[in-house]
Parts: structure tokens; sequence; C-alpha cells
């Protein structure tokens, strides 16, 4: 069956700030994944680590969740099947919260600092500005398809 998938090679996933179900990372994770079955997921990574920090809060597993997307199910649909498959049943606050909170997530121990300050370096030297994981990635999609940091 083809899927509907976003050509990951002529540009980037979502941010991982836009937010379906109140749930950041969600959207970008969907394409991500939407990608990888349709053979056109470039340089992303389907259940990265950022991945796993929504499949973790959600308490859903990738491979389920990657078979409902081989479906061709839309966000609505895929947002409908986690909600209902979530081992973990979360509030409309509980989800804000924690969305605000990855939003705000940086690298905290000395690994994932030192990978976080490399790829920085990498994508946009002269940013002071890029403190958080969600502005690395958002700052490294722009560059890496033609922006200027």
């Amino acid at each position: 069956m083809k899927i509907h998938a976003p050509d990951l090679n002529q540009r980037p996933p979502r941010s991982p700030r836009v937010r379906l179900g109140g749930f950041a990372i969600l959207p970008r994770m969907l394409d991500k994944g939407r990608a990888t079955i349709a053979g056109r997921a470039g340089e992303y990574h389907f259940n990265c680590p950022l991945d796993q920090q929504f499949l973790s809060f959600a308490g859903i597993a990738a491979l389920p969740l990657k078979k409902q997307l081989a479906r061709d199910k839309s966000d609505g649909e895929m947002l409908d099947w986690i909600q209902a498959h979530a081992k973990k049943k979360r509030s409309a606050m509980e989800i804000a919260a924690w969305s605000a909170a990855q939003e705000q997530r940086g690298a905290t121990d000395l690994e994932s600092r030192k990978y976080f300050n490399e790829n920085h370096a990498k994508v946009a030297p002269k940013r002071k500005d890029v403190g958080t994981w969600f502005d690395l990635l958002d700052i490294d999609d722009f560059v890496t398809f033609g922006g200027k940091a």
C-alpha cells in the first residue's frame, strides 16, 4: 500500500514545537515514521531519543505505532489510535505541562551536552540563542535545507 508521506530529502519534518492533541514532538515523529515507511526519510530517524520521549510519556511502543502509520492513517486518526491504546492516559493539563517542559529541555548530562555542543558548533556556531533541543533541531533543519544561521 502506498502511503502519503513527506519526502524528508526535500524538506524537514515538522518542528518538534508543532503540537497534535496538545503533544509536542508527535507531528514530527509521525512525519519521520511515514517517510521511513515510504523510503524517503533522508537523514532523519524514526524512534530516535526525541521520539522515545513522546512514546514513553504516552505509553506507546514504536512498532505498533509504525504499523498504524503504514495503514495510511491521517494525523487525526493517529491521535485517536494513540489515545485509545496509550498505556498512560494523560489529562489535557498533563499533556500541556509535559509539552511545555519538552520545549524547554536542554542537554543536561555530559554526554548529551557534548553532542549538543558539537552539533550547535556545526550548524550555527555564532548563534548564542540556541539553548534547547528544540532550538537545535529547528536551526539544524533550517540550515540543512539551505537556510543561513
